[in-house]
């Protein structure tokens, strides 16, 4: 028979061992758990310091734009002073030319100044990556920020996650710009340089910049050269494009383009919604009988690769919940100046087609102002829940709570600038309603098809038919289908024109069988 003592004293003898045993993989789990929370708050980091640099880097692309022209200007008079006396003479009027490049370059610095002054970034952009040991991480704001710029056939295409480019690309020489140049105005004087030399010298007779008070440069310190690095020329060419779709989105000039590319989609739109702005009543029976209008609530229409946002603007306006995404910083930067600091029609002046002597008719027109924008975006009947959202397409609307959120989907020069198209298809079959709409008008001219040295680069390149077939095994029915011949930020005025012959197609999401 054992005894009571005999009983407990085992007990109390194992229960410490037990007890510290718990504890132990207690503090084990909490260090894990506490490692873990570490390594994705170093994560977290670690994007932010590279949306820093890479956000960093295309403010430089746009303080560069002004030194990078003057130095293709001075090529260009360098080109000239090798001609012979007797040659220079069959042009006399090339010296006045360049006097013009000048004052059009500096009004274009104009308002990219005015542009960067209104633009609040999101992020803090003094984050570096010291501390971080990956370099290869140093390369992803490259491929995270690619401007859609193949489609411009006059930018080079698009080089993306290409760190061996920028060390092999002639940089930019010294980008300090609160130094003054000798051959063109200081950045610090760009509203004044900008103005007088209109009034001295007028690019196409009679066009003065209008005096933007409001638009102070003081009012954020862009010029600090902490916040400034050396970027190659593809990165300055990048914004070169921007101007030219400025013309595209927000100039008159750029209505015979729209008419082409987003009036199709309008009117498929307007067809396919026809009773969106309609208005129902009800009557409330009570003591007295009062009638309230309740107005349906309008349909959703998203926008990927919105670019200047205009397109998602025109739909917005014609009754629709619009809401464009766009992937591009050098987008997002111009469209938000656009759309939510223009105050009057044709306020801004540019001269887009300054940046290259090929194909022009004539000077005069290699040099005409074009106005901008030709509508005042916040007066132009917007539906309310209009807006921009940046970021990926994938990754932002890949997420549950989009799923079945959208009528309508509208994709313009857009799904060929995926590396994985299958990727975009899939994603609008997901985040469609059923018997929601896909609208496409585009090319497949698919953006990373040329892109060298990069063994890990994906680029999935279908075809016309694969791309329907795909869509089918995603839900997809062909309604409509045609082809439609388009230029995309072509000059009008120019001796070479490229032409696109887009597919355009609406497609409807089967509705889901229910059993």
């Amino acid at each position: 028979m054992i005894s009571s003592s005999e009983m407990t004293e085992p007990t109390t003898a194992q229960a410490p061992e037990t007890v510290t045993a718990v504890a132990t993989e207690t503090e084990m789990s909490r260090e894990r758990d506490g490692e873990e929370e570490e390594k994705i708050r170093r994560q977290k980091k670690l994007e932010e310091a590279l949306e820093a640099k890479s956000l960093r880097r295309i403010i430089s692309a746009y303080l560069n734009y002004p030194e990078a022209a003057e130095e293709d200007l001075k090529k260009w008079e360098r080109s000239y002073r090798k001609l012979s006396p007797a040659h220079k003479a069959l042009v006399p009027h090339y010296a006045l030319k360049f006097e013009r490049l000048k004052r059009c370059i500096s009004t274009n610095s104009y308002f990219i100044f005015n542009m960067l002054q209104a633009f609040e970034p999101p992020i803090d952009l003094s984050q570096d990556l010291d501390g971080y040991e990956d370099s290869n991480l140093d390369c992803a704001p490259h491929e995270k920020y690619v401007l859609d710029e193949r489609h411009d056939s006059s930018c080079q295409p698009a080089l993306t996650n290409n760190c061996a480019h920028e060390e092999e690309s002639k940089s930019m020489h010294d980008s300090e710009l609160q130094k003054k140049d000798t051959n063109g105005p200081s950045p610090n004087n760009y509203s004044e340089d900008a103005r007088n030399n209109d009034e001295r010298y007028d690019c196409d007779g009679g066009h003065l910049i209008h005096d933007h008070g409001n638009a102070s440069l003081s009012s954020h310190d862009w010029l600090d050269p902490s916040l400034q690095t050396h970027v190659p020329l593809v990165d300055v060419d990048k914004v070169r494009c921007i101007i030219r779709n400025l013309v595209r989105d927000w100039a008159a000039e750029g209505q015979r383009e729209r008419d082409q590319c987003y009036k199709p989609i309008l009117d498929e739109l307007d067809s396919l919604f026809p009773d969106r702005q309609k208005q129902r009543y009800v009557s409330l029976s009570s003591a007295y009988r009062v009638n309230y209008m309740i107005c349906s609530t309008p349909p959703s229409c998203l926008v990927p690769g919105a670019g200047l946002g205009r397109l998602a603007l025109e739909i917005s306006c014609l009754g629709f919940i619009s809401q464009g995404n766009e992937f591009s910083y050098y987008m997002m930067i111009c469209s938000s100046f656009i759309l939510n600091y223009a105050q009057v029609p044709n306020e801004w002046t540019i001269y887009p087609w300054i940046h290259s002597n090929c194909n022009s008719l004539s000077d005069n027109d290699q040099l005409r102002p074009v106005s901008i924008p030709d509508i005042h975006p916040a007066s132009a009947g917007i539906t309310e829940g209009f807006s921009m959202c940046g970021g990926d397409f994938v990754e932002v609307y890949n997420e549950s709570c989009q799923a079945g959120m959208w009528d309508a989907v509208v994709t313009c020069f857009f799904i060929d600038t995926a590396h994985n198209i299958i990727e975009y298809i899939e994603t609008i079959s997901k985040i469609l309603k059923d018997g929601g709409v896909w609208i496409n008008l585009g090319p497949l001219l698919y953006h990373f098809a040329d892109t060298y040295g990069h063994d890990n680069e994906m680029s999935i390149e279908l075809s016309l038919e694969d791309v329907k077939r795909v869509a089918s095994q995603y839900g997809f029915e062909i309604e409509k289908e045609r082809t439609i011949e388009t230029t995309y930020t072509t000059n009008p005025r120019s001796m070479m024109q490229n032409r696109y012959y887009t597919a355009f197609w609406t497609m409807r999401k089967k509705c889901a069988i229910t059993t």
